[in-house]
């Protein structure tokens, strides 16, 4: 399976609008934004867990990371609030649930295969002082990408030109990008060369971002 799978092209998909869709656990259903193979697959979706549903035991192959959007997620290591994001690198091995349901936005196979850098963050807890109205906290940095969570004032506005592409979701708020208005669920990918100018709406935006990491897209190594 191919969705989205043109890197070289800008996408904006309005994740809310989308069906949600099955997946092979009971209970479990996704919103599928970009992808790049079957089951095992590079992929960047949303997953809605219900309440007392769970996958089997599983380890990340090609690792796993996410950020929990409502809800708690739960496994064998402990309780993921909303606003947790986590990185699971290849090697490692969970059980995922939630008692009382949640839905996580969660990308697979996209690590390097050398990494074995696992942890847990609050997000908000990261955040330096803001500047022009927008703060910004410094998730994950290697040689391949740099992760950010970002909360705008409203009317501010957040640039980047990083090299290596540039991935946005919205997770509260609006903000303004390329004649698009992108509000609470939305996701853009911008491809290596394209800037990022986004501007919040007048209450203001919360966005989590990716940079440099689209050269190395690439299907599964199964």
């Amino acid at each position: 399976m191919e969705l989205n799978a043109d890197f070289t092209t800008r996408v904006v998909v309005h994740s809310d609008q989308l069906e949600w869709n099955a997946s092979p656990m009971p209970g479990v259903d996704r919103r599928m934004l970009d992808r790049i193979g079957g089951e095992v697959a590079r992929a960047t979706t949303i997953v809605r867990y219900a309440p007392q549903s769970k996958f089997s035991e599983h380890t990340h192959t090609g690792g796993e990371e996410f950020i929990v959007l409502d809800g708690v997620f739960q496994d064998e290591h402990g309780d993921f609030p909303a606003g947790t994001y986590v990185r699971n690198p290849p090697t490692t091995a969970h059980t995922p649930g939630s008692a009382l349901g949640c839905t996580i936005f969660v990308k697979l196979w996209q690590f390097d295969m050398d990494d074995r850098n696992q942890f847990r963050k609050t997000m908000a807890d990261e955040l330096a002082a803001p500047v022009d109205g927008v703060a910004t906290a410094e998730l994950h940095r290697d040689a391949r990408e740099t992760v950010t969570y970002s909360q705008l004032d409203g009317g501010a506005t957040l640039e980047n030109s990083d090299v290596g592409g540039i991935e946005v979701l919205v997770i509260a708020g609006t903000v303004s990008e390329g004649g698009d208005t992108l509000g609470k669920g939305a996701w853009l990918r911008l491809p290596e060369g394209a800037p990022l100018t986004a501007t919040a709406g007048s209450d203001g935006a919360k966005l989590w971002m990716k940079t440099g990491h689209l050269p190395h897209a690439k299907p599964p190594a199964v």
